[in-house]
């Protein structure tokens, strides 16, 4: 699990709302983290398989790999968005593998012509795609569950298409009271969920947890959620305004989440406020021409890699061959490279048919360098985490 942190947003960010100003060409980079956990038998999940077995991590130093990948990255001026006309193509490919947990309790869905998939519903922005990565843990019911009821409980939610953000903040609410009634389910399992809707240029993230959404523009990295940690700032004051305690990073002891559909063994009658929340924090942007594609992946991910850096090798696989499928093979491949001890799921959603451009590096007259002493500086911190 990625380690809380304190996020200062590019974005106006609403609890159950979103803001339609311009998103932000300013990124933010993230500590990385790496789970030294470690478990290797395979089979199904009992279904009451303890929630204390959500992964820990702990927080590292950005490596040398990823130190190289993230210098030297150009960002250029976004272009304004009420003068763009750009309108995306959508495709997308995804990947998701186990890794060496004992078993696989992500779920993930890709929808890249939403408005065929609905069919009946009509009046809506085109083209339309949706997505979503949802991380289970104590069981794959709530993951399960939420991965194919979501889409339905935000497309028959009376605000939906007028307001979005009212219509997909209350799908997340139905979509966890509906789990807590359903008596075939363990709805002591629970679920992180990150969602991605687009009608148009418009894209609207929906995250509760640490999923995260990260858009590349140009070869840097726009963070459009937040992780939901129990020890970022935001989440601890609200969690404790709400009667919670977080223990070594641990929501009441028990979750390494702030937030989470499901885990009903943790919270009060429906409708009453507890510290474990179902509700999703919102973000929306207009896509422009520099926006070239978005990653969407479960915290197995972003535990052992920075969002900078799989942007980074994200646009150059894309480069390479422009298949987002193996773009998509390429992250999780890295991330069991780099050692993570959880399930990684990846989804690569492209906005044009064409591989990213080549960035021009422009030449300076003035010519900057570095001094022996900053550089020896620079060696000893790698060198001491080698």
């Amino acid at each position: 699990m990625a380690a809380g942190m304190d996020f200062s947003s590019p974005f106006t960010v609403l609890e159950g709302s979103y803001s339609k100003d311009n998103v932000s060409s300013m990124g933010n980079p993230n500590s990385e983290n790496l789970d030294n956990l470690k478990q290797t038998a395979n089979g199904k999940p009992p279904l009451n398989l303890s929630v204390m077995q959500h992964s820990m991590s702990t927080m590292r130093m950005m490596d040398a790999a990823d130190l190289a990948m993230d210098v030297g990255v150009v960002v250029d001026k976004t272009p304004s968005d009420e003068k763009s006309n750009f309108l995306p193509v959508f495709r997308s490919g995804s990947c998701a593998e186990g890794g060496p947990k004992q078993y696989m309790e992500d779920e993930h869905v890709c929808i890249d012509d939403l408005i065929e998939h609905l069919g009946a519903i009509s009046n809506l922005p085109t083209p339309g795609a949706f997505y979503g990565v949802f991380d289970g843990h104590g069981g794959t019911d709530a993951a399960s569950f939420v991965r194919n009821n979501i889409l339905r409980f935000i497309t028959e939610d009376s605000h939906f298409p007028i307001c979005m953000e009212k219509a997909i903040t209350s799908a997340f609410v139905k979509a966890d009271y509906a789990f807590a009634d359903d008596s075939e389910l363990d709805i002591s399992s629970g679920t992180t969920a990150l969602t991605a809707l687009f009608f148009g240029r418009t894209l609207i993230i929906a995250n509760a947890g640490d999923c995260r959404a990260v858009l590349g523009r140009r070869g840097r990295a726009i963070e459009m959620s937040k992780d939901h940690k129990p020890n970022c700032t935001s989440e601890r004051l609200r969690i404790e305004k709400l009667g919670g305690v977080i223990y070594d990073g641990y929501l009441n002891g028990q979750l390494s989440v702030a937030r989470a559909l499901g885990d009903w063994h943790m919270k009060g009658p429906k409708g009453s406020a507890c510290p474990l929340s179902a509700e999703p924090e919102l973000q929306e942007t207009n896509l422009t021409e520099e926006d070239e594609f978005l990653i969407l992946g479960c915290d197995g991910l972003w535990d052992v890699m920075s969002s900078q850096c799989a942007v980074t090798i994200a646009r150059k696989e894309l480069m390479l061959h422009n298949d987002a499928e193996r773009c998509s093979r390429e992250l999780v491949r890295e991330a069991l490279k780099r050692n993570t001890c959880d399930n990684v799921t990846v989804i690569v959603i492209c906005f044009t048919p064409d591989p990213p451009p080549r960035i021009e590096i422009p030449q300076f007259r003035v010519r900057r360098s570095i001094s022996t002493e900053a550089l020896n500086l620079l060696k000893g911190m790698l060198n001491s985490n080698s």
